[in-house]
């Protein structure tokens, strides 16, 4: 988009079309992710694939855990792990699975459906939104779907669908701002991926946690709303955003202390694994 008419245009233009101004490289694209597996992570998409790779470390923990890495893993693995549970979080009072549950996945056909969803998502909003915003919506998308999910849905549940339906409420919220044919183009096309969703997930004998969906989109598009994007904003403004931003990476690993503290000794987990039931 450029800064100074706000036309679209493509990530290669380095004059606006529309306008003639010049316009610099995409604040995503200053980033040298060199030092990072020696620069084989495109940078618009770095953000995406280190949040992919915490999944999939955590899918790989599971499967260790539940004995086997075909198909469904151990529900009380899961657990274990720090997946969302009503008991647990509102009577053993263990909030830090509003988060960590965003990050595990209970099948191959799970965390790869959502790892596609990432890797086209992640960058689209981080072009319009930049890396802070992003890190704030997803984190609080997560903590919204999770939470209203443990209050309607108290059964175990986990996934990154609920950041996931935040990073599309953040393009809605984009083109609810943006009343541009383009910008109500935007908007038109993510409430139809909403909707495709929502319906998937109200389909009779589906295992999808709508509550948790529409939770992590309605946190996505608060926080996407609110801020707005880094186009003409002032310095004070994003210095806000940058430290929400570090403060959410901050609570996301202290959420991740508190599981390993919390998580049970080998003859609490033998006997977890083995029982019928968990919290």
């Amino acid at each position: 988009m450029c800064p100074n008419c706000r036309a679209f245009i493509t990530a290669a233009d380095r004059t606006c079309p529309y306008c003639g101004n010049q316009v610099g490289p995409r604040a995503i694209d200053l980033r040298s992710p060199a030092n990072f597996l020696g620069g084989l992570i495109p940078p618009s998409y770095f953000t995406a694939v280190l949040i992919l790779l915490i999944n999939l470390a955590l899918f790989v923990a599971t499967c260790w855990l539940s004995g086997s890495f075909m198909g469904d893993v151990n529900a009380r693995a899961l657990w274990a792990l720090g997946a969302k549970l009503g008991y647990s979080v509102f009577v053993q009072h263990e909030y830090w699975r509003l988060v960590t549950a965003g990050f595990l996945h209970g099948s191959l056909l799970h965390i790869a459906f959502n790892s596609w969803a990432l890797y086209v998502l992640c960058p689209q909003v981080e072009e319009f939104y930049g890396t802070s915003r992003l890190i704030v919506v997803y984190f609080v998308a997560t903590v919204c779907g999770f939470y209203l999910s443990a209050r309607m849905n108290p059964g175990i549940s986990i996934g990154a669908s609920a950041g996931i339906m935040g990073l599309i409420g953040a393009m809605v919220a984009f083109g609810a701002v943006n009343q541009s044919s383009l910008g109500r183009a935007i908007r038109n096309n993510y409430l139809g991926l909403l909707g495709i969703n929502l319906a998937l997930g109200f389909m009779r004998g589906s295992n999808v946690d709508n509550w948790a969906h529409i939770g992590g989109f309605a946190g996505g598009f608060a926080v996407a709303y609110i801020a707005g994007t880094p186009i003409r904003s002032s310095q004070t403004k994003e210095a806000i955003w940058r430290l929400a931003a570090a403060a959410s990476l901050m609570l996301t690993a202290y959420c991740f202390w508190l599981m390993y503290r919390n998580f049970p000794t080998p003859e609490e987990l033998r006997e977890l694994l083995q029982s019928g039931g968990v919290g």
